[in-house]
């Protein structure tokens, strides 16, 4: 199983994530997590992984706000686009770009980093395991890692929505049409397994777009997109809703005392 690769497709698969309500809803949501995690660390200016971090909208808007970012990709055309982007946003000075799988970042890296940003990432990856054990590795002790992934479940809901009865029934395999569909959903329950068994303590679990992609008037996702926001904010914390979102984030730390029992 391979890796993916967004060369030839990084600035459609950037407008595809950010130019519609599906990545304002998104971002929306996610900042309302990142906001009260970063402010645990008070306010000094943090160093942060942005792990497969695409064009940077994420990174750009931390070094923004003085944060010291390191944003890392497989793409090249990805990362033209992020520093392209940075420099056109004047935040170029607090940030470097390493092109690398996330798996190897760790050897670019002077001293672990404070918070871990590995958005949509997990889900294009073949061993999905070996990127969390390299975020574990670059990130010091207590501190926290912005995990989200692309979830299973809100993959089968929305093909049952649209009544594709028959690709649920066949296990909803991954066809060469759909390019920018991810290769590997991801079942949350074996997610927030794989962050236990490393080592991680969750400390929240969030639905992103827990009702957007469902609707059936199209339309009134744009039309009607305050509503929706606030509608899917009083929800996606909560289940069955979190279980539900087409993505998950999930905000984890890692312990200051490695409390791991090697059973080997």
């Amino acid at each position: 199983m391979k890796d993916r690769n967004f060369d030839g497709i990084a600035e459609r698969f950037s407008r595809n994530i950010y130019g519609t309500t599906k990545g304002q809803l998104r971002q929306a949501i996610l900042w309302q997590d990142l906001d009260p995690l970063l402010a645990t660390f008070g306010d000094k200016p943090l160093r942060i992984l942005d792990a497969g971090g695409g064009a940077g909208q994420m990174a750009i808007r931390m070094a923004e706000r003085g944060h010291h970012v390191t944003l890392c990709d497989l793409s090249a055309e990805m990362i033209a686009l992020a520093k392209q982007a940075a420099d056109e946003k004047g935040v170029s000075h607090n940030m470097h770009f390493v092109q690398c799988p996330v798996q190897d970042i760790a050897q670019h890296l002077e001293s672990p980093v404070d918070l871990i940003l590995c958005h949509a990432v997990l889900e294009w990856v073949g061993d999905p395991q070996t990127v969390l054990q390299a975020l574990w590795s670059a990130l010091r002790a207590d501190g926290a890692l912005s995990l989200m992934f692309y979830n299973a479940n809100g993959l089968l809901m929305h093909n049952m929505v649209v009544t594709n009865f028959d690709y649920v029934a066949l296990g909803m395999p991954k066809t060469r049409k759909r390019k920018l569909s991810p290769d590997y959903p991801r079942d949350p329950q074996q997610v927030y397994r794989w962050l236990e068994e490393a080592g991680w303590k969750i400390t929240g679990k969030t639905g992103v777009r827990v009702f957007h992609d469902y609707l059936r008037e199209k339309h009134k996702q744009h039309e009607r997109y305050e509503q929706l926001l606030a509608l899917e904010t009083r929800y996606c914390r909560e289940e069955p809703w979190v279980s539900l979102g087409r993505y998950i984030h999930v905000t984890a730390r890692k312990p200051q005392v490695d409390t791991r029992t090697n059973d080997e």
